[in-house]
């Protein structure tokens, strides 16, 4: 059943079991060595079902969930794991500039001995998200994306899609200055050097882009979403792209709840200071209301 959620949704809170909250209400955090010798740092919050969270292209656990309030949120009723994808964060960066990936999520899920969890993927971990349900599909229990979806794999269909609508938040050029400084400062400038870069604003990007490692398109036609049975949740800002992203899935996913923000563009829908409440809402409601019945 599709169905889109009105933005003046509630927080609904239910019951759930186990894991590891730190003392002092922070989250704990931990290392794991993957299988090619990479170390992901992680952070575990809460006790309950897991959530998995994975955090967007050249930003961090801590920056796409913590500060925002996403995680502390989530972490009231479950377990949530939120990791630094490789080249991100904490964890090590063998590829300089290079995305996460997505068997770095399964070994996690092993290393923590979890069985089952709801993943949570915005942007770049959209695309990762996407691709987990074409690796280990019996092991997820929801499929959020975040500024993602799964758009059109064929091209006839692709250009039946209504046309987005035009236009951009006037906050998102403040908001990626502030992400290219947490960026370069991630990868060791000092604040006034990274600042300083981040002075030079990026090359502009036509409304029809998107970042490559956001796409989740390369999971391809391979990906039959007609035949999973795995709830699923779209939140895009309405000047990104949702149209694009999500046509297919409301056609197909048979359990598919649609959010656009208005007004909200690919950054200033998530980033603290500029994300507003019902991003948190919906995802907090969506989770809680698809966990395992005990």
């Amino acid at each position: 059943m599709t169905r889109r959620i009105s933005l003046s949704m509630a927080l609904c809170v239910l019951t759930a079991a186990t894991a590891v909250l730190a003392a002092d209400g922070k989250p704990t955090e931990a290392y794991m060595t993957a299988s090619d010798g990479v170390k992901i740092h992680y952070y575990v919050m809460g006790k309950g079902t897991p959530v998995i969270l994975i955090h967007g292209y050249t930003g961090t656990a801590w920056g796409n969930w913590f500060t925002n309030g996403i995680a502390q949120a989530l972490a009231r009723n479950h377990m949530v794991v939120a990791l630094d994808c490789r080249n991100h964060g904490k964890s090590d960066k063998p590829v300089a500039n290079g995305p996460g990936k997505a068997q770095d999520v399964v070994e996690l899920m092993d290393h923590l001995k979890i069985k089952k969890a709801h993943i949570h993927g915005y942007s770049m971990g959209g695309g990762i998200t996407a691709q987990l349900l074409t690796m280990i599909p019996d092991r997820i229990i929801t499929a959020a994306f975040g500024g993602s979806g799964i758009p059109e794999a064929d091209a006839e269909m692709r250009a039946k899609v209504p046309p987005d609508k035009q236009g951009r938040d006037p906050q998102e050029d403040e908001a990626s200055r502030t992400l290219r400084v947490h960026r370069a400062m991630d990868l060791g400038m000092s604040k006034e050097e990274a600042e300083k870069q981040a002075a030079t604003p990026p090359p502009a990007r036509t409304p029809a882009a998107a970042p490559a490692a956001a796409s989740p398109a390369r999971t391809g036609p391979q990906l039959d979403l007609t035949r999973l049975n795995i709830p699923m949740l779209a939140i895009n800002g309405e000047f990104d792209r949702p149209n694009a992203k999500t046509v297919r899935m409301t056609r197909e996913v048979k359990n598919f709840t649609n959010v656009v923000l208005p007004g909200k563009s690919h950054l200033t829908a998530i980033m603290a200071g500029y994300m507003p409440k019902e991003y948190l809402e919906s995802l907090v409601k969506f989770i809680n209301a698809n966990d395992p019945k005990k």
